[in-house]
């Protein structure tokens, strides 16, 4: 088969197929072997990335659009049943397919929730049929988006309050990526974006200076400078450091104009920062901004915040765009519960490193009179919420159909900035963060050890 453009891309008809092809083999044989039963799936993480000491939940929003929207077209339809490894699936199957719509019930945190090990940030129960086969694409979501709003926010936090800027596009794993990441960024507490396309879709804001080959066609610095300014006389930041950056800075001032501001993209950010804000501030500029820029990320941002340096805007672009130092978040969807003659029944697993907790589940945060968050409690999902403790999951989707009120990506960023508020500050340090307590209710722990005690008590088959 011979790639075309359109052939790239995820589009409604071919949407199906962008998942693994295990989900749809056990499809299969839950089909044939009559398994219709309702099954509960929780997506959570064991533990957190190196260096977080809590997560951004991200991606529900396009998690929710994909339930909805689940079909398996005519083409796609056709191209399984042509696939070897369906050779001997019964025809009723494909029939099943044609006529698939996801209908089951998913609860979740809202979109931007800070979220710790053990708690699931969704909830998913429907025919096991269709709980199995999302796990792909739900994940591909979730784990990406979560990771990148992580590190927006560990960014925004280094900053102290100054603007940070995605500028990740070109570094982002594709086109598609770029635009998550974009998302993602902003809620996570970025200003905006770089990527044009997350600005008309979603409304984030964009920025833009311009680029060392602009400076580089003209014939000098000055007459680049000037030349972007005639364009753009309210919104001109210079880039001035393309040969030398103090004499960039100098000959925007020999302008005699009101340009908006420098960036500063390479070198000693710290020392070039101070001087050039001197020189802005001598030539009576003094709401110029000073945007800084060139492989920055958490650890070379917070130096430069702690030593004063008066950079007003971070663009950062690789290291948010991919998540650099965590770039794979291990976010996993497991069984948890099936419902069996009417009861649920938990079902959990006991492999090494790999354990799980059975049932469906809810958690709990906890805060005090000021408004703080104390600690999360793990529990059943019938279980009522302690004293001071609000549960988490909310119902976003019912018999496949959304519900409840679900805020936009600005919505959700003032929602992250909130949550930061009430996060003590001991538990989102940048460095040696102190471990924020989740802990376990005891019905849960009581359904743990009796799955436990059912597991070893099993005979040898």
């Amino acid at each position: 088969m011979t790639d075309t453009p359109r052939s790239l891309f995820i589009d409604e008809e071919n949407m199906a197929l962008a998942t693994d092809l295990y989900q749809l083999t056990m499809a299969a044989a839950y089909f044939q072997n009559s398994c219709t039963q309702r099954a509960t799936f929780e997506m959570f993480v064991r533990k957190l990335p190196e260096h977080r000491s809590f997560l951004v939940s991200a991606g529900q929003e396009q998690v929710l659009h994909h339930l909805q929207h689940l079909r398996f077209s005519g083409p796609v339809v056709d191209f399984l049943r042509r696939h070897p490894v369906f050779k001997s699936v019964s025809p009723e199957f494909f029939d099943f397919l044609l006529e698939f719509r996801f209908q089951g019930d998913v609860w979740a945190m809202p979109e931007g929730t800070l979220v710790f090990p053990t708690e699931p940030i969704l909830r998913v129960t429907a025919p096991i049929i269709q709980s199995q086969i999302i796990e792909t694409y739900l994940l591909s979501h979730m784990n990406f988006q979560t990771s990148i709003a992580s590190k927006a926010a560990r960014l925004c936090l280094a900053a102290e309050g100054r603007a940070v800027v995605e500028f990740g596009s070109r570094r982002a794993h594709g086109p598609q990526a770029a635009l998550l990441a974009a998302r993602a960024a902003y809620v996570g507490g970025c200003a905006g974006t770089s990527n044009v396309l997350a600005g008309y879709l979603l409304g984030i804001p964009i920025y833009g200076t311009i680029a060392h080959s602009y400076v580089m066609s003209f014939d000098s610095e000055t007459e680049a400078f000037r030349r972007y300014f005639n364009v753009f006389p309210e919104n001109s930041i210079l880039l001035v450091d393309t040969y030398d950056t103090l004499e960039g800075v100098q000959k925007a001032l020999d302008m005699k104009v009101n340009f908006r501001g420098v960036r500063l993209d390479s070198g000693d950010l710290l020392g070039l920062s101070r001087r050039s804000r001197q020189l802005l501030d001598r030539a009576g500029l003094r709401d110029a901004l000073i945007v800084g820029s060139g492989d920055l990320n958490e650890e070379i941002i917070f130096e430069l915040t702690s030593h004063g340096a008066p950079i007003d805007v971070f663009g950062v672009g690789t290291e948010l765009a991919t998540s650099k130092d965590a770039p794979a978040l291990g976010g996993i969807y497991k069984l948890v519960e099936e419902q069996k003659d009417s009861q649920a029944v938990p079902k959990a697993k006991f492999s090494s490193d790999k354990a799980t907790y059975g049932g469906a589940k809810q958690a709990f945060r906890v805060s005090d009179e000021r408004g703080k968050f104390v600690r999360d409690i793990l529990a059943l999902a019938d279980e009522q919420a302690p004293r001071g403790g609000q549960p988490l999951l909310e119902q976003c989707m019912e018999g496949g159909v959304p519900v409840g009120n679900r805020g936009d990506v600005h919505a959700t960023r003032r929602y992250v900035a909130d949550q930061l508020g009430r996060l003590p500050g001991a538990y989102q340090r940048l460095y040696n963060a102190e471990t924020y307590p989740v802990q376990k209710s005891p019905k849960l722990e009581e359904v743990r050890r009796e799955l436990e005690e059912q597991y070893r008590g099993q005979p040898r088959s």
